[in-house]
């Protein structure tokens, strides 16, 4: 089974909804959640065939201030005894 690259962010919160409109606009380069809604932190789901889209984007957002934070995390739905 394949699995989505993930990646986190703090988006700043009066660019939320801009952001996630950008994205959604971008037919299926992206999954976005907010993992906490007070902090603006954010989740992304990306499959690898649209990997280099969305840190095109997201290097964008961040060059622009909008997104802080961006990093590059294990999938946290990758069950460890699962063998790929």
């Amino acid at each position: 089974m394949n699995y989505c690259e993930y990646y986190q962010a703090f988006i700043k919160r009066d660019q939320c909804g801009f952001l996630v409109s950008v994205l959604r606009s971008f037919e299926h380069v992206a999954f976005d959640r907010t993992l906490d809604k007070e902090t603006s932190h954010f989740e992304f789901f990306v499959p690898v065939q649209t990997e280099s889209c969305f840190l095109e984007l997201m290097n964008f957002f961040v060059a622009e201030g909008i997104v802080i934070n961006f990093e590059k995390k294990p999938n946290r739905l990758l069950d460890p005894r699962e063998v790929l």
